[in-house]
């Protein structure tokens, strides 16, 4: 096969969710033919090619395609807790939905102009003492955000050019990550089965990434919780719902819906602040286990609508509606089958025998 990119083949296995040995058990051949034509060592026959397309379904063009996956960036983080349980295999699944999606961005952006309307401001921690909920009041201030809860994260976060992504993760416990590469704006991929308080504070994590840390360091991670925190809670904003009045899980519980953060992350910020004693701290987190709410989650009645994405969602519209793609169209650019494109893009398929020419 002219072009053939074992990387591709590798990536699309682990697309599916595949073991070497599984996939090769499926299309019966040796797992040794896949892993050397994977690494580049073997040109697979064409009837193998065929076999592996349709096992993982996509189209055989996909493996021609002049793509180098990356590997775990600097910014992945599971869940908090359950960081010892991610397999390899999970690890491998979400790396290469963020691998695909980073390629359809290849593949798409040359054909438009993009020009956020924000940029991703740059800020050094050692520059500021590491205190990284500064950094996050110097965010907020250069974009222009008022003061209060910051209502809407993610249209900030696409303004300033950062594709979004909900990824159906079920299962698999990771909470997101960033991908970083040459020639592409920044991809963040969240785990779409999160709580909508839980996305939020997880984008905010991510982009602390983005905007403290170009290369890995000890305390990355304890410093975007930070950063994190302070631009969903700002101390100078929240002090006045905290002073005077009793901290409790009906205060925190009261405050969850406007501040759009978790009841936990409330506490959090009000112990913080000097308005938690540290007997009543102790009584407070033991009340937060008892009510089940560490382990099956917070009152569900609490919970507020996701946040939803729209520029991947608009850069696909404007091939559709300017560019006169049709899904089929856009499926034959990807390589992929068209119920891949609708679920990763959120698109209705269309009826049969109809060419998509318009859409909301």
């Amino acid at each position: 096969m002219p072009g053939f990119n074992g990387a591709m083949l590798r990536l699309a296995r682990q697309f599916r969710g595949f073991h070497q040995k599984e996939l090769a058990d499926r299309i019966g051949v040796d797992a040794a033919i896949l892993s050397r034509a994977e690494n580049g060592a073997l040109q697979p026959s064409q009837a193998v090619i065929d076999s592996c397309a349709e096992a993982l379904s996509v189209r055989t063009p996909f493996f021609e395609k002049n793509y180098h996956p990356s590997g775990i960036p600097l910014s992945f983080h599971p869940m908090w807790r359950k960081r010892q349980s991610v397999s390899q295999r999970e690890v491998d699944r979400v790396l290469a939905g963020a691998n695909i999606r980073a390629m359809h961005l290849r593949e798409l952006m040359p054909s438009i102009i993009f020009e956020p309307e924000l940029k991703i401001p740059q800020y050094e921690p050692g520059e500021y003492g590491r205190n990284c909920r500064e950094i996050a009041k110097l965010v907020r201030r250069a974009w222009s955000i008022p003061a209060g809860p910051l209502v809407n994260l993610t249209d900030y976060v696409e303004r300033a050019g950062i594709f979004v992504f909900h990824s159906d993760l079920e299962k698999i416990d990771v909470d997101g990550l960033t991908l970083r590469l040459a020639g592409l704006p920044p991809i963040v991929v969240l785990n779409g089965n999160l709580p909508a308080d839980r996305m939020r504070f997880t984008l905010a994590h991510e982009l602390a990434h983005l905007v403290m840390h170009s290369v890995p360091s000890p305390d990355m991670e304890k410093e975007a919780n930070e950063f994190a925190s302070g631009l969903l809670i700002p101390a100078d904003d929240i002090r006045p719902y905290f002073k005077g009045r009793r901290i409790d899980l009906q205060l925190a519980a009261r405050l969850k819906p406007e501040w759009r953060v978790s009841m936990a992350a409330l506490l959090y910020a009000a112990d913080e602040l000097g308005y938690v004693g540290p007997g009543q701290k102790q009584l407070l987190w033991k009340r937060y286990s008892a009510m089940g709410y560490k382990s099956r989650g917070e009152p569900q009645e609490l919970n507020f609508p996701v946040e939803p994405t729209t520029l991947n969602r608009r850069l696909i519209d404007a091939h559709i509606n300017e560019l006169g793609y049709s899904l089929d169209d856009l499926a034959d650019l990807f390589a992929l089958l068209p119920d891949d494109i609708c679920t990763m893009y959120g698109i209705e398929k269309p009826r049969s025998g109809l060419r998509i020419v318009r859409w909301p």
